[in-house]
């Protein structure tokens, strides 16, 4: 018979051969399989216990591990885990199995094995026995239990809900949602041999070479003291001071002996060798930089050149700061006139700069620094692989590192320069480049001093105001070599016309340092046409590869060294963006034209490694990324060794993973291959690279393109920065650039749409983000050029302001999720049979039984109960209404209002029929209660309506007369002063004045008695309408019984305990849903004492609610959430002032806010927040929920339990699902529990399109059934056919029979932990949100304020935000708080963010006024009114940006 499990389980009784437990990962082995005939002495138990459980299999493993010495198998600890671990491996624990509730071990000690699965069987005898801890096996000897410790654990776990676990680290499961890409199989893929090492010719030994840099200084400086070593030109191009070796031997001596004897700080000296010092020096005046480098080399400090910080914010300075600190910087070296005009502090010393340490400046000119004594000489020793100097670099985050590089390191460096470019003692250099760091550094301060040059520095400042000043000094100093980057010999070109007389025959070597620079080719080109004519060999120039980690890499020759002649490849684009080298011609757009940067460098080995992972060797026809192993490369990055390791510790290997060298390889970041003639290429840096969808392209590339759409006329042809962003698990282009201040906005659409296609068409990839930004607004490297990672931060945090913008996220992102297919629909039926299999609970719950009568139950009309109250508590004080002083401004006792109400009934019958209905429009206080009740006595049916604003009577006033109409109202109550607005000539501006039905003004009417009161014949009489405007605008009136109304109030009152000795305080308005049963009906029904505060006071004053709960020591309070939403922003930093007014909310245990939408968690947590030191409990706050069916469905009251808060799976919810999980998981959504279920209202979640019930885990609408639901709509529109199932409507299956009114709200009801006051498991109802205001976007159903929530967190400024659909594209308005420049950066953190966390592409973003999203009385945003304005362009907008 085959066996039902895999393995065969280690616990094995003495009459039953091997026990397993059944697999129940297979459904078809039911109980029928358990039962081996014949093997079981006694089967019958087994059979009653239909479905075997796994609660079953546990209680046999754990009884047989118990066992009495009559067990005849002997069990060691060991044994019983693995049994206990291979039972657990086969049981497959499904949520339809019960839990096992195995909370101890057997009591008895069974006598037959038999009868021990007998007692585990009928599930018995479960109790603690004496001997939980100590557990005997077979032999007696007493083990420790703690195995049934972690049984007891793992069941434990087993009871509580099941919920996905909070990992440590989340895996996002996009990738499963993700639309992959298949790779195009017709692709390029490299097809070449293995590349290998490429070695550079030995280093030459030179017999008389220094041994260090300082003892070269020193040579020279004692030698050839007069020789000139460096030149300095001002801004006129005129030379200001050559610096000779003697000069420079001798200051740099001075400085050395100054730094290490004459600073101190307590009578220790300041500095010690080996720290570091900054070097703080202008690019104008490199002879005191020289003097400050050698000055510390010679004293054994490391020097940190950076640049000059010029304001507290450059770009970048922030990181430079961090460098220092790292590096322990506590000196500053710097010239006079720099020191002067560093930003200073109010003391008058140098300010400190954001993120850096504190540093002391020193300055370095003559009279600063001491001679030594004639017994002092500094040492001069051999190179040594301590730190010589520090470089800094940043990298392509925008993070600045520094690089160390030691004395051998630094003297091999020089003796290979000179080698490869076969330098001479006392040749004269120019260097246009930077001195302070890399190739200007290198050949300008380091080799020239190896080799006696002379070099004449040009300013970059000289450069800005004569781009030709560097040719004009090689022509009068007839230099042999110049080094200088592209850029120089393009400025070059632009001013050569002036220039009649100069000779460049002079040169022997025109170093181009970034000839790395895939785009350097075309400037050496064009400069050879324009300069051959003067003099200029073809041969002299000579580009070179470098980068700070590996200094120099390759060098193209002079061409005396009998090298071969220089190549050029023409390579195809396409090729490149798989990293595969591809042979194309020129006359093709979509190819890279590019130039070698010659042969390795002297004692240099360098290999080709894969980019990414593993360093593998690259194949001959693919570019990979330079590495370099020689003496001469920096050694680490400054404290950093996890990066150090990946950098200058890198070990090629081949594909095989042996290998390549038994040295380490640094990492140079260029990336290339090494073409014929051992020629090196280089196509692209890593720092500029974007892997967009597995294919990379070159920032430097996608720059050129965009310049060669004819760039001059609309933005500067320097200034535009290319870099990529990660959205949604993938890079996106953006493209930024200055725009020319006369280009109108027309001319650089133009621009940009044709940039779009010209790198569309050559790179084959979208560019996500296209913005035009004024003239000088990009942030500026030292010298020259774009900031590119603080621009791309800037973009990021939405600070770059652009004066235009262009997405195209449409055609970009393509990896969005798959859109969701519907399936055919599931019906009803095999929905409820599908929850009972899967063990769900059908979702419905209902409040406490609303059975026994109460004391003023005789009533069927809340008329009566006012009457009675008049005669049985004259005098009691039902209403008190505030002022925004605090004070009362009016009160009512319940005979004050029973004889008002009696006057209006008075006047009413005289002029009216019963059944008219009446129209109450007045500001919120006691006219409105009274005239309420003189309706009701006079048999009228009162509709109360908001009174017009008069101050903006053109929209509110509509609103008046359109409910006036609709309720076919046949009179208007009011006062004087509102009937005068409704008459004046600036209401006839907005309505027809004269259609007004007759109005009444009761301020002054005659004292009375109506003739007697009108009993309606029954209470399902209509008592009064409820006019309201829903959220997506559409004006509902419902129809409210008197049965309605009494049920309504019972409710309110079991639910709140409301006594005539209780004191509530409402702060809502009076006129529609639950803040008019609160302020007009419940105190007449339940006899307590209302103390009104109408929401309008607290304009003027927002603490009155506040103040007057802590005065009247109020337990119950009401409130609307943009009552809370003022007191959050009014009194958020004024707590300490109200606790000095004695302002004390501990007396509250519950404050509820009135609403009709899905609790607002962030407000009320910030509301408990900030009113917590005030003594506000943190679970006061709670919210309610109704709607148009049902004013009141749920109220936390006082009795129940606390509300709860559950964190839902936000993707799950799209697909209507409700998955919990735990706080802090990705996309989790806090839902805070709606308040509790009313007595007598019961609530069902169905499915809005099958109408049948749904289990707990899904979300559907939520429908309601109870004594006070509406008994219909009133509308004139001949719609209520439409809405009746809205009313009365039964399920399609299951419970058939009641009759329901759907809410349109979407919803799902909890089982939670917590128990009511009969004792039962507590159901929390969660609204989700409004099912017409719902989106549904590819096949998903999405709520707005979800998408609102993220995008108000994209940005500072942005105040409020609104999102509708609009033919399928989502339009997203957002209020903008801030400059009207700072719209356009919303634009796309807007598009990201809503990429990012939903899944959705913008397709339009509108940045509007604060105030213009129109939101209700309620404080509910009118989306759909929006929606109307947006279309009808009356918005008035900031800016509206169409996503491409």
């Amino acid at each position: 018979m085959p066996m039902p499990s895999k393995r065969r389980s280690v616990l094995i009784q003495s009459s039953v051969e091997a026990c397993t437990p059944p697999d129940t990962s297979s459904a078809s082995e039911d109980e029928g399989s358990l039962r081996r005939k014949g093997r079981l002495t006694n089967s019958t138990p087994i059979q009653s216990h239909s479905h075997p459980t796994v609660e079953h299999w546990f209680n046999r493993v754990i009884q047989g591990s118990s066992t009495s010495s009559s067990a005849s198998t002997t069990l060691n600890a060991n044994t019983k885990a693995t049994a206990l671990a291979d039972l657990m491996s086969h049981t497959h624990l499904d949520n339809h199995v019960a839990p096992p509730d195995v909370t101890g071990l057997s009591e008895r000690s069974s006598l037959h094995a038999e009868q021990s699965h007998i007692a585990s069987v009928r599930g018995g005898s479960r109790g603690y026995n004496h001997h939980t801890n100590i557990m005997e096996t077979a032999d007696g000897v007493p083990v420790n239990s703690r195995v049934s410790s972690k049984i007891q654990q793992l069941l434990n776990t087993l009871k509580r809900p099941k919920r996905p676990p909070l990992r440590e680290f989340f895996v996002d499961d996009f990738e499963e949602l993700m639309d992959v890409q298949q790779p195009n199989p017709n692709q390029p893929k490299p097809e070449g041999q293995l590349t290998c090492p490429l070695e550079g010719e030995p280093l030459g030994v030179v017999t008389n070479w220094p041994a260090s840099l300082t003892a070269a200084l020193q040579r020279w400086g004692t030698t050839q003291p007069k020789s000139p070593c460096l030149t300095a030109l001002d801004n006129a191009g005129k030379p200001v001071y050559t610096l000779t070796y003697g000069k420079l031997w001798t200051r740099s001596q001075k400085l050395a002996y100054t730094l290490l004897n004459k600073l101190s700080t307590r009578n220790e000296p300041l500095l010690v060798p080996g720290d570091r010092v900054a070097l703080v020096f202008p690019n104008n005046d490199p002879v005191m930089f020289m003097v400050a480098f050698y000055g510390c080399l010679l004293a054994e400090l490391v020097p940190v050149p950076i640049e000059v910080p010029l304001t507290r914010k450059d770009a970048g300075s922030q990181q430079i700061g961090f460098l220092l600190g790292s590096c322990g910087v506590t000196l500053a070296l710097t010239t006079d006139a720099c020191q002067k005009g560093l930003p200073k502090a109010q003391t008058g010393e140098v300010a400190t700069f954001k993120g850096w340490p504190r540093l002391l400046w020193f300055v370095t000119d003559g009279k600063h620094v001491a001679k030594p004594p004639k017994d002092w000489h500094p040492p001069v020793r051999e190179a040594s692989n301590d730190i010589a100097y520090i470089e800094y670099k940043t990298s392509k985050e925008g993070s600045t590192m520094g690089i160390t590089v030691s004395h051998s390191a630094m003297l091999a460096h020089c003796q290979a320069l000179t080698q490869a470019c076969g330098y001479t003692e006392a040749e004269t250099i120019t260097n246009v480049l930077d001195f302070k760091r890399e190739a200007g550094l290198w050949h300008g301060v380091l080799t020239s001093v190896m080799n006696r040059m002379h070099v004449i520095s040009i300013p970059y400042s000289l450069m800005k105001v004569n781009p030709l000043s560097w040719i004009q000094k090689v022509h009068v100093y007839k230099a042999r070599v110049a080094v200088v980057k592209s850029r120089d010999m393009h400025w070059s070109l632009l001013a050569q016309r002036d220039q009649r007389d100069i000779s460049l025959s002079s040169l022997r070597m025109l170093i181009v340092a970034d000839g790395a620079n895939p785009w350097s080719i075309s400037s050496c080109d064009a400069f050879l046409n324009v300069f051959q004519a003067r003099g200029l060999r073809p041969e002299v120039i000579c580009p070179c590869a470098s980068s700070s980690e590996a200094m120099t890499v390759a060098i193209r020759r002079p061409p005396e060294t009998g090298v071969p002649s220089p190549g050029k490849a023409v390579l195809s684009m396409g090729g490149l963006s798989h990293s595969v080298i591809r042979v194309d011609t020129e006359e093709k757009l979509s190819v890279l034209t590019v130039q070698d940067v010659g042969q390795v460098m002297p004692g240099a080995l360098v290999c080709v490694v894969r980019a990414e992972g593993t360093p593998y060797l690259c194949q001959t026809d693919e570019v990979g990324e330079i590495c370099v192993s020689s003496r001469c490369t920096g050694a680490a990055y400054y404290g950093l060794q996890g990066m150090t390791k990946n950098i200058f510790e890198t070990t090629p290997v081949t594909s095989t993973g042996i290998p390549v060298s038994d040295r380490t390889f640094t990492r140079t970041s260029l990336l290339g291959f090494v073409g014929p003639d051992s020629l090196v290429f280089v196509v692209g840096k890593m720092d500029g690279l974007m892997v967009v969808s597995g294919r990379r392209h070159n920032a430097d590339d996608v720059v050129a393109t965009a310049l060669a759409v004819e760039p001059m006329k609309f933005v500067y042809r320097g200034r535009i920065a290319v870099f990529s962003v990660s959205v949604l698990h993938d890079e996106r282009i953006v493209v930024v650039a200055e725009q020319r201040p006369d280009a109108s906005e027309e001319d650089s659409f133009q621009w940009m749409s044709r940039v779009l296609q010209a790198i569309d068409s050559i790179h084959q990839v979208g560019v996500y983000c296209l913005a035009l930004v004024p003239a000088n607004t990009l942030p500026k490297a030292p010298l020259g050029g774009i900031h590119i990672s603080e621009t791309k931060q800037r973009f990021l945090e939405g600070a770059l302001h652009p004066c235009n913008v262009l997405m195209c996220p449409h055609t970009c992102v393509t990896n969005l999720p798959k859109p969701r297919q519907k399936q055919p629909e599931v019906g009803p039926a095999s929905m409820i049979v599908g929850n009972l299999v899967a063990g769900k609970r059908i979702a419905q719950a209902c409040g406490r039984d609303v059975t026994q009568l109460e004391d003023n139950e005789q009533f069927l009309y809340i008329q009566d109960v006012l009457q009675w109250r008049a005669q049985a508590t004259p005098d009691h004080q039902l209403f008190l209404v505030l002022n925004a002083k605090g004070t009362v401004a009016s009160a009512a006792s319940c005979l004050q209002l029973h004889k008002r109400a009696e006057r209006v009934a008075a006047a009413l019958m005289a002029r009216l029929n019963t059944g008219d209905h009446v129209a109450l429009v007045y500001m919120p206080g006691i006219d409105l209660i009274a005239t309420f009740y003189g309706c009701l006595y006079a048999g009228c049916v009162p509709v109360t309506v908001r009174p017009p604003h008069p101050q903006n009577l053109a929209t509110t006033l509509p609103t008046v007369k359109m409910i006036v109409e609709v309720s076919k109202s046949v009179c208007i109550l009011t006062t004087q002063a509102i009937m005068k607005l409704l008459k004046s000539k600036e209401a006839a501006a907005a309505v027809d004045i004269k259609s007004w039905p007759m109005v009444l003004d009761t301020d002054d009417l005659p004292r009375k008695k109506s003739p007697q009161i009108y009993k309606p014949p029954t209470p399902e009489m209509l008592a009064y309408l409820d006019f309201s405007v829903s959220t997506t605008g559409i004006l509902a009136g419902v129809k409210m019984s008197h049965a309605a109304t009494g049920a309504l109030c019972r409710s309110i009152k079991l639910q709140c305990e409301l006594y005539p000795s209780r004191q509530i305080a409402i702060c809502l308005d009076p006129y529609c849903g639950l803040g008019f049963a609160l302020w007009c009906l419940c105190s007449v029904y339940s006899g307590h004492q209302s103390i009104l505060v109408p929401p309008l006071e607290l304009e003027s004053n927002v603490c009155v609610w506040l103040a007057a709960v802590s005065q009247y020591k109020v337990r119950v309070t009401f409130c609307s959430y943009s009552v809370m939403e003022m007191c959050t922003k009014g009194l958020g930093s004024q707590t300490e002032a109200l606790r000095l007014r004695n302002v004390n909310l501990s007396c509250v245990r519950t404050c509820m806010v009135v609403a009709e939408e899905r609790p607002r968690i962030a407000l009320t947590q910030s509301f408990s927040k900030i009113f917590k030191d005030l003594g506000l409990s943190a679970r006061a706050v709670s919210t309610t929920f109704g709607c148009r069916v049902n004013v009141a469905i749920c109220l936390q009251g006082t009795a129940g339990p606390d509300p709860t808060t559950v964190y839902v799976d936000m993707r799950a919810l799209r697909h209507d699902r409700v998955r919990l999980v735990e706080r802090g998981s990705p996309h989790s959504l806090p839902l805070m529990e709606s308040g509790k279920i009313l007595p007598g209202v019961k609530v069902i979640i169905a499915n809005t399109e099958t109408k049948g019930p749904l289990g707990d885990s899904h979300l559907g609408e939520v429908w309601v059934s109870s004594p006070h639901n509406a008994t219909g709509y009133y509308t004139v529109y001949g719609e209520e056919a439409l809405h009746a199932d809205h009313f009365n409507t039964k399920l399609s299956f299951g419970d058939t029979h009641t009759v329901w009114a759907r809410t349109g709200y979407l919803g799902f009801l909890r089982r939670t932990e917590l128990t009511d006051a009969s004792g039962e498991r507590h159901d929390a109802l969660y609204v989700v949100g409004s099912v017409d205001e719902t989106l549904e976007l590819r096949g998903m159903r999405y709520h707005p304020i979800d998408i609102e929530t993220s995008v108000i967190r994209s940005h500072k400024s942005i105040a409020e935000c609104a999102v509708f659909t609009w033919t399928n594209l989502l339009v997203v308005v957002v209020e903008l708080e801030g400059s009207e420049q700072e719209a356009l950066d919303l634009v796309a953190l807007v598009t990201n963010v809503v990429l990012e966390e939903h899944y959705l592409i913008v397709g339009v973003v509108v940045v509007v006024d604060p105030g213009v999203i129109p939101i209700n009385s309620r404080g509910e945003k009118q989306r759909m009114h929006l929606r109307d304005g947006f279309l009808a362009d009356q918005l008035d907008p900031i800016y509206v940006a169409y996503n491409m």
